[in-house]
């Protein structure tokens, strides 16, 4: 029996510029964690972080490129569209830190500690970590909304900032928790609120989008988007004063890095960091506040 509704199968998944990309990250994922575990070798957070990275990103495309390929996308109750917008954005800056951290920490050019062998799979497997990263960046670059397009949310600039937001909200949580010292003092603890609530609310912003969810909310969910968008940069714009001085005015900290503190081990060093990335976050949500205003939502493809 001949079916009425076209091919089962999708062949634009793969011969699309898309899924040429996707296909590009497939490979190039594979090749780099099994570069890693054959002979490079990995150790510490850092070297774990990195093979969940390759790991989690390979096992999503994977899942993205069957799914789109057997058509069997339409039968999950998602917005399919803006959870393939989503994750692209969001492997990006997850292989972007891995591409950086793996060679930052394992790789080197002499065969002084390690065997010349090894250093060259390190090698390999960063510069496969790097290709896989650029190919997650031309997903997003070839997905991304174009000026005055109607489509959806986590395609838009407002859309993928929610990523990169989120994505440096989990940077300042891993710099608290690494003896920040944020529970001395009163006002910064406000600061780890501000930080906590922004990050839980644009996740919550991103679930309703992927799930097609934003019908319902009470109110439009472009007006609400926006109204929290404002009181973010209100709470990061108090965070942005607040942390500083509790941490870096000598009356209650120290301007200037201690001298005692071994590297890497240093509150103060925690605190910078936090320091830079709510300013990095501050910025992007005045961004978003100027794109969502641009804009035009789809609740469900």
């Amino acid at each position: 029996m001949e079916s009425s509704g076209g091919p089962y199968l999708n062949t634009a998944a793969v011969a699309s510029p898309v899924g040429i990309a996707r296909l590009l990250q497939v490979a190039f994922g594979c090749t780099t964690f099994s570069l890693v575990a054959h002979q490079g070798g990995f150790s510490a957070a850092y070297g774990t972080f990195c093979m969940f990275v390759w790991c989690f990103c390979f096992a999503v495309t994977i899942f993205i490129i069957t799914c789109e390929f057997t058509r069997l996308h339409s039968c999950l109750s998602i917005s399919w569209g803006n959870f393939t917008a989503a994750f692209a954005m969001l492997a990006t800056l997850m292989s972007i830190t891995a591409a950086v951290i793996y060679p930052l920490y394992f790789a080197q050019f002499g065969c002084y500690s390690i065997s010349c062998k090894v250093r060259d799979f390190r090698i390999a497997a960063s510069v496969f970590a790097g290709l896989m990263f650029i190919a997650y960046a031309v997903e997003v670059f070839l997905t991304r909304a174009k000026p005055g397009q109607v489509t959806n949310y986590m395609a838009t600039v407002s859309g993928l900032l929610k990523i990169v937001q989120a994505f440096v909200a989990c940077i300042i949580f891993g710099a608290l928790v690494n003896d920040s010292q944020y529970i001395n003092y009163v006002a910064t603890q406000w600061c780890v609120a501000v930080y906590g609530f922004c990050f839980v609310v644009t996740v919550v912003v991103v679930a309703f989008n992927v799930t097609g969810r934003t019908a319902m909310l009470r109110c439009p969910f472009e007006r609400f988007v926006v109204i929290y968008t404002f009181m973010a940069i209100l709470m990061y714009v108090s965070a942005a004063v607040i942390w500083p001085v509790f941490c870096f005015d000598s009356k209650y900290g120290s301007p200037w890095r201690p001298y005692p503190c071994s590297q890497g081990k240093c509150p103060w060093d925690s605190q910078l960091v936090i320091a830079i990335f709510t300013y990095v976050n501050l910025v992007l949500y005045i961004v978003d506040l100027a794109y969502s205003q641009r804009i035009r939502f789809v609740s469900h493809p």
